[in-house]
C-alpha cells in the first residue's frame, strides 16, 4: 500500500467516524447558517422522570435550502466560524 493510499482510507475512516445528529430548524435568518435544535430526552437524575433537554447550534448550510421547521441531519465538521462546528447533510423532512 502506498503512503498516498493509506493517507486516502485513513481521511475516509475519520470522516465515518463523525458524530451526526437529526434536529429541527429554529432559525435561517443568516447567510448560509441555520440554528437547529437537538432534543434528547434523559431521566432525571433524582427522580427518573424522562426530561427533554434541548442543545442549539449552528450548521452550515452551503445552498440556504434549509427553512424553520425542516428536520435535518447535521454532521461534525471542523471550525467555520466561531461558533458553527456543524454542516447540514441533508434535509430529513421538510415543514408543512
Amino acid at each position: 500500500m502506498t503512503e498516498s493510499t493509506a493517507k486516502t482510507e485513513g481521511s475516509r475512516a475519520e470522516r465515518r467516524a463523525r458524530k451526526t445528529r437529526v434536529g429541527t430548524v429554529v432559525s435561517d435568518k443568516m447567510q448560509k447558517t441555520v440554528v437547529v435544535a437537538i432534543e434528547r430526552r434523559v431521566p432525571h437524575p433524582v427522580y427518573g422522570k424522562m426530561v427533554t433537554r434541548t442543545k442549539r447550534v449552528k450548521a452550515h448550510d452551503e445552498e440556504n435550502t434549509a427553512k424553520t421547521g425542516d428536520t435535518v441531519r447535521i454532521m461534525e465538521t471542523r471550525p467555520l466560524s466561531k461558533d458553527k462546528r456543524w454542516r447540514v447533510v441533508e434535509i430529513v423532512d421538510r415543514a408543512r
